[in-house]
């Protein structure tokens, strides 16, 4: 297997600079977890629409924004796919991603699962080892 190179934290930013639409997969309604805490940074920029998605508190709301099921019921189409999820459960996530026309898997740190990248990196965009809500304080 060829090495894998993380994009540069440019590249990073440069992905959430031209992105409108953020939809967060595996949201906590925890205020210590990371999930929680780092959509509140993006959220509080004001600059993107964020969907929150997770199965378990679908219906509640997390950060004043009402949690749904799954990214196919995101009402429009998704520029960044911001995952908080095990590595070992990320694979799905890729292909809903895709069914859904996403165009960007961001995992967030701790997420990466590098077998998972390397089999979808050349269908979809795929951003790793940068924290959205640190690149976020750049915009």
């Amino acid at each position: 297997m060829k090495e894998l190179h993380h994009p540069h934290q440019d590249d990073a930013l440069q992905v959430l600079k031209e992105s409108k639409v953020v939809a967060v997969v595996g949201i906590s309604p925890d205020p210590e977890r990371p999930s929680y805490y780092v959509t509140e940074r993006v959220v509080a920029k004001g600059m993107h629409r964020v969907y929150l998605i997770n199965p378990k508190y679908a219906g509640q709301e997390i950060l004043g924004i009402k949690v749904i099921s799954s990214l196919s019921e995101v009402p429009e189409p998704i520029d960044i796919v911001n995952v908080f999820r095990n590595p070992a459960h990320i694979e799905p996530i890729f292909e809903e991603a895709l069914k859904v026309g996403a165009k960007c898997v961001w995992l967030q740190p701790g997420c990466e699962n590098l077998e998972v990248i390397e089999k979808y990196k050349d269908k979809i965009g795929v951003v790793w080892n940068a924290c959205i809500g640190v690149e976020a304080g750049y915009l």
